[in-house]
């Protein structure tokens, strides 16, 4: 490894700002604390001249996709609509990068463009959580967990946000030692800095300020079970306790019935399904267990005012 580490970040149109800074700016400062160059960085874009972020920020870049920069990590960095953007001239940037050798990881919903390439196939891999249940069901051949980052891996992937400065963290303390990557952190004033395996979304018992193992567990049921979903009652028996009593916490802790919840969040994973994926209406009906795609469109449309179909044709 050379005195100083060159990463390349590959800015997909409509990145995440917030990811671009959190990968750079712990770069930068590592930089400045040292009093060395311990990294430079690149950006590359379709294009070669610019990348447009989701919040219309402009950023100059340093070189289109006709090449690969000798480099020793390059980073896949995309935001939103990561799939109208992963196009041919990228994926044979990729390819071509990966024929010769260059470690690749990616930031955000860069995973996404990285297991179209084919690339994550049985490996662990994290992307953005709001991309998992898309993610599920268009590449079950990847590892996907719920953790902020994962280093562990051929491919580095980061779920995006501040879960980015997390990795250039762990990839400071990993290369020049913890004193340094505390200092950064202690710079950027972000006071828990997080390992790998911590999960990305507040759990629900810190949400809710629910304690009550019971209720948890039922929860978890629930989510295992979106497909083929299970009645209170058979939750409820699986737990040891009576249906009554499982109404009676859904009741008291959120302000709801085991049924209204588990229809729920069976209608929050078909949301997520419409707007980030290409499954069709009857694939997503059966995948969040609806009996029938009539079911489906008429419980949809009851709780968000348009049909499944509908839904679709507002992305358009």
């Amino acid at each position: 490894m050379s005195d100083t580490q060159h990463f390349a970040f590959v800015l997909v149109e409509e990145f995440s700002h917030l990811a671009f800074s959190c990968a750079v700016e712990p770069l930068r400062i590592a930089n400045l604390i040292s009093g060395k160059a311990l990294y430079r960085w690149s950006f590359l874009s379709e294009g070669g001249a610019q990348a447009t972020c989701s919040n219309g920020s402009v950023t100059l870049v340093h070189q289109g996709f006709e090449s690969v920069p000798p480099c020793d990590l390059l980073f896949v960095l995309s935001g939103i609509n990561m799939r109208a953007h992963g196009t041919r001239p990228l994926q044979t940037l990729l390819r071509r990068a990966h024929r010769h050798g260059t470690p690749i990881g990616a930031l955000c919903s860069g995973a996404w463009i990285l297991a179209e390439a084919g690339f994550l196939n049985g490996m662990k891999t994290a992307i953005h959580w709001d991309y998992h249940d898309a993610f599920m069901e268009r590449f079950p051949e990847v590892n996907l967990v719920r953790n902020v980052f994962v280093a562990d891996e051929r491919h580095m992937t980061a779920s995006g946000g501040t879960a980015t400065a997390d990795l250039m963290l762990h990839l400071i303390e990993r290369d020049h030692g913890y004193d340094l990557s505390v200092a950064v952190a202690d710079q950027m004033v972000y006071a828990s800095v997080r390992e790998a395996s911590v999960a990305q979304r507040i759990s629900l018992q810190s949400r809710n300020g629910i304690r009550n193992a019971h209720l948890s567990k039922a929860i978890a049921r629930m989510r295992e079970t979106v497909e083929d979903p299970l009645s209170p009652a058979e939750i409820a028996s699986e737990l040891c306790i009576s249906t009554r009593q499982l109404e009676r916490l859904f009741g008291k802790f959120l302000n709801t019935s085991p049924k209204k919840f588990f229809m729920d969040l069976r209608l929050d994973r078909a949301r997520h399904l419409l707007i980030q994926s290409e499954a069709s209406v009857v694939e997503i009906a059966i995948a969040c267990g609806f009996e029938s795609p009539g079911h489906f469109s008429r419980v949809y449309k009851s709780a968000y005012g348009v049909t499944p179909m509908q839904q679709r044709g507002r992305l358009s």
